[in-house]
C-alpha cells in the first residue's frame, strides 16, 4: 500500500523566536479580547449599582471553576495531540482530538446540572446581604446552566491549536467576544427595543458569545481545510487508554485552574468580612489582571504545541530554545503590565465608578499585587514546559503551593490575625509568588536531569 505522505509541519522546522510569535499572535490577540469583554461586563455592571457588581464578582469563582474543567480538558488534548503528530502517528492525533470531544460533553452536561440544582446554596456560602444575593444567583444561573457552549469552544478550539493553527483559535475568541461586547449594553441597559435585564443581561450576553465561539470552532474542527487532523465521527471510539493520557496532563491542569476558583472564593471570604468594597476591589483586580496576564497565557498557547511536538520528536534544541524565548517574551509583558499597575492605578480604577473608600483602597491593592507580575511570568512558562512534556502534575503542585498552600493562609494571617486588615490580602500575592518560582526552579532542573537531557542535540 502507498504510504500517504503527511504536510510537512512548521513546528519542526521554522526558526523558533518567529515561530512562537507567528503561533502565540493570534492568541495572544484572542485572549486580550477576552480581557476586554471581561472588563466590558464589570464597566457596564458597576454603571447598575455596587450591589450589581458585588454580584458578579461573588459569581466569578464559581465561573473560573467552569472555565478549569473545560481549558484544562483541552490543555490535556492540545498537548498530547501534538506529541502524537510529532511522532508521526496520524491516526491516534485524530482519535484523541474525537475522544477530547467526548470528554467536553460529559464534563458539560455534569456542570449544566449541578448549577440548575444547586446555584442558590453555592452563592450563599458568602453569606451576602439580601440586596446582592439575588442578582447573583441570576447572574450565576444563566452561565452555569449554559456552560456546554464553553466547555464545547474551549475543548475545539484547543484541538485546533495543537496542529500549529493559531489563526483560526483566534477568529473563534474574537467573533465570541464581539458578540458579548455588543450584546452586552444592549441585554443590560434595554436598548433597540430590549427589556432592561440588568445583571441577567449581562450573563445573556455572555452566553451569547460563548455559543458564536463553539459553533465557528466546531466548524473549523470538523472542515476539510483542517489539512492536519481529518476527525471521522463514524471512526469514534471511547478509548479509555487515550483517556488516560489527555487526563495525565488535562488533570493537573484542571486542578491548577480549579485552584485558582477556591482561592478567590477564600479571598473573597476573608474580604467580604471587612466590606463589600474590598471584595469589589478583588473583582476589579482580577478583570484588569487579564489584560496583562491573557497575553502570557496566549504565549503559553501558542508555545505549548512547540515545545510538545519537538519533545515527541526527541529535539533537545528546539524544545529549550522554546522554552527561553517564551520566557523572554512573558517577562517583557509582565514587567509593562506591572509598571502601568504602579504608576496608574488611579486611571485604571476610575473607569469602574468608583467611591473615594473603593479608589483609595484600590490603589494600594493594584500596587502592592503587581509585584508578582514579573515572578509569575517566570512560573507560568516553566509549567508549560511542563504540561508541553506530559508532566502536568508538576505544574499542578506548583499551583498547589502558590495558590493555596501559601496565599491563603498568609492573607488569613496577616488580614485577620496580624491586623492588616484586607492590605494582607493584597501583599500575600508576591510573596506566594516567591515560594512558587524557586519550586519551579527545583522542578525545571530536575525535568532537563531526568527528560531533557538525552534527548537528541537537534534532529
Amino acid at each position: 500500500m502507498e504510504s500517504v505522505k503527511l504536510p510537512e509541519n512548521r513546528m519542526g522546522t521554522a526558526r523558533i523566536p518567529s515561530l512562537i510569535l507567528k503561533m502565540s499572535l493570534p492568541m495572544m490577540l484572542s485572549m486580550l479580547a477576552l480581557a476586554l469583554y471581561n472588563v466590558v461586563d464589570s464597566v457596564f455592571v458597576s454603571q447598575v449599582s455596587e450591589d450589581a457588581l458585588t454580584a458578579v464578582t461573588l459569581a466569578f469563582p464559581f465561573q473560573m471553576l467552569i472555565v478549569a474543567v473545560s481549558v484544562g480538558t483541552g490543555i490535556g488534548v492540545n498537548s498530547l495531540v501534538a506529541r502524537r503528530l510529532g511522532e508521526k502517528r496520524q491516526e491516534e492525533a485524530e482519535a484523541v482530538a474525537m475522544n477530547g470531544q467526548f470528554l467536553g460533553i460529559i464534563s458539560a452536561v455534569v456542570f449544566s446540572l449541578i448549577f440548575l440544582l444547586f446555584t442558590k446554596p453555592l452563592i450563599h456560602l458568602f453569606d451576602p446581604d439580601e440586596n446582592v444575593a439575588p442578582l447573583a444567583i441570576s447572574y450565576l444561573q444563566i452561565c452555569g446552566i449554559l456552560c456546554p457552549f464553553t466547555m464545547m469552544d474551549a475543548v475545539s478550539h484547543k484541538t485546533i491549536q495543537a496542529t500549529g493553527d493559531m489563526v483560526r483559535p483566534m477568529i473563534v475568541q474574537l467573533a465570541g467576544a464581539a458578540t458579548n461586547i455588543i450584546l452586552d449594553p444592549i441585554m443590560i441597559f434595554g436598548l433597540l427595543g430590549f427589556p432592561r435585564l440588568g445583571v441577567a443581561g449581562a450573563a445573556l450576553a455572555t452566553v451569547a458569545g460563548q455559543f458564536v465561539s463553539m459553533v465557528l470552532a466546531l466548524y473549523f474542527l470538523y472542515h476539510k481545510k483542517n489539512k492536519l487532523l481529518t476527525l471521522n465521527l463514524k471512526k469514534f471510539r471511547i478509548s479509555g487508554k487515550i483517556i488516560k493520557e489527555i487526563y495525565a496532563v488535562g488533570l493537573p491542569s484542571i486542578f491548577m485552574q480549579a485552584i485558582g476558583s477556591i482561592t478567590t472564593f477564600s479571598l473573597n471570604a476573608i474580604l467580604i468580612s471587612f466590606s463589600n468594597t474590598a471584595v469589589n476591589v478583588l473583582g476589579v483586580y482580577f478583570k484588569l489582571q487579564s489584560f496583562v496576564f491573557m497575553p502570557v497565557f496566549g504565549l503559553n498557547s501558542g508555545t505549548m504545541p512547540i515545545m510538545g511536538y519537538n519533545y515527541g520528536a526527541k529535539n533537545k534544541k528546539r524544545l529549550m530554545d522554546a522554552l527561553k524565548y517564551g520566557l523572554m517574551y512573558a517577562l517583557v509583558i509582565m514587567i509593562i503590565g506591572m509598571l502601568i499597575f504602579r504608576i496608574f492605578p488611579q486611571s485604571l480604577l476610575s473607569i469602574f465608578n468608583p467611591s473615594e473608600d473603593m479608589l483609595a483602597m484600590g490603589v494600594e491593592a493594584f500596587r502592592a499585587i503587581s509585584l508578582c507580575f514579573p515572578l509569575a511570568a517566570c512560573g507560568i512558562m516553566l509549567s508549560t514546559l511542563f504540561q508541553a512534556i506530559g508532566r502536568g502534575v508538576l505544574s499542578l503542585l506548583i499551583s498547589l503551593c502558590r495558590q493555596l498552600i501559601v496565599i491563603v493562609p498568609v492573607a488569613y494571617l496577616l488580614s485577620i490575625v496580624s491586623g492588616f486588615g484586607p492590605s494582607g490580602v493584597w501583599y500575600s500575592y508576591p510573596i506566594a509568588e516567591c515560594v512558587a518560582l524557586v519550586l519551579s526552579i527545583i522542578f525545571t532542573i530536575n525535568t532537563y536531569n531526568t527528560r531533557i537531557r538525552y534527548l537528541s542535540a537537534e534532529n
